[in-house]
């Protein structure tokens, strides 16, 4: 795996810029996690992305693509080459190109 320090920061980088407007719930070296302002029915924030640095590779996962799935149409296959899941992208290398698609 690259640098998976590095891979955090450009992912995070990603989803800082929508902190101001949303619950920060982590902000440490290798977890970044927010939360919307929005309470669902069992009480809890709408959980809405983050960034994981994990054993093997760096999470990235963004609910809005979960709740809005017609985003998925527009993913290259390449990015969708990376998911896991419904909301999870995995990352064990630097990529500008799909760092930038996801970050659109």
């Amino acid at each position: 795996m690259d640098n998976p320090n590095e891979i955090f920061h450009q992912l995070k980088e990603i989803l800082t810029p929508y902190s101001n407007g949303m619950i920060v719930v982590t902000d440490q070296p290798d977890n970044f996690y927010l939360n919307t302002h929005y309470v669902m029915k069992n009480g809890k924030p709408m959980y809405f992305g983050s960034v994981k640095v994990n054993k093997k590779y760096v999470s990235f996962h963004l609910m809005p693509i979960y709740v809005f799935p017609e985003l998925l149409e527009t993913l290259t296959p390449e990015l969708k080459n990376r998911m896991q899941g419904k909301s999870c992208f995995n990352f064990k290398a630097m990529d500008a190109k799909l760092f930038n698609e996801l970050k659109k």
